[in-house]
Order: structure tokens, then sequence, then C-alpha cells
């Protein structure tokens, strides 16, 4: 059963996908690093654009980030004080 991916104008069998999928979800937490390394180069050799590939991987990995940060605030676990220094210090250095 295929599915077809209109932004990368090809399509890709779903269980496939799901696999890949599954794969790159067990080795993240097995191995504790962030599939965004695994799923890129898996989605490219599968014909997916690079373009693609990334911003699709980017998405997720937004996703994740900020799932993962507002956990930690709920549970008090960011010190704002330090995130707005260092957020007001990038943006700074991004300006000047």
């Amino acid at each position: 059963m295929n599915i077809y991916l209109p932004v990368a104008e090809l399509s890709l069998n779903v269980f496939f996908l799901a696999g890949i999928g599954g794969a790159v979800g067990f080795l993240s937490g097995l191995f504790g690093v962030g599939g965004g390394f695994l799923l890129t180069p898996l989605l490219i050799f599968s014909g997916v654009p690079t373009s693609v590939a990334v911003a699709s991987v980017t998405g997720q990995v937004v996703a994740a980030s900020t799932s993962g940060a507002l956990s930690h605030y709920r549970r008090g676990g960011i010190d704002l004080h330090l995130a707005l220094y260092l957020i007001r210090t990038g943006l700074h250095r991004l300006v000047r």
C-alpha cells in the first residue's frame, strides 16, 4: 500500500515508512540520541529529495524539543532567568 507525498512528488510504501520510523525510534531510545541524524539519510536513500528530507526532520526535531521544554518547565527544571539571559544575549549577537 503506497502513499503519495505531494511535496516530494513520489509514492512510498506505508509499511516501509512505518518501519523506518520504528527503527529510528528504537535506536534513538536505545542510544539516547536524536533521530534526525538517522532519519535524514534514510529518507534521502529512499528517494526523498534532500530539501524535503531535511525539512521533514527539522519539523520533527522542533516538535520534540518544544514538547521536552514544556515538560521540563512544568516540573520546574528550567531556570527562567538563565534562559532569558541566553535568549537576550543570542538575539543581541545575532543582530550585531
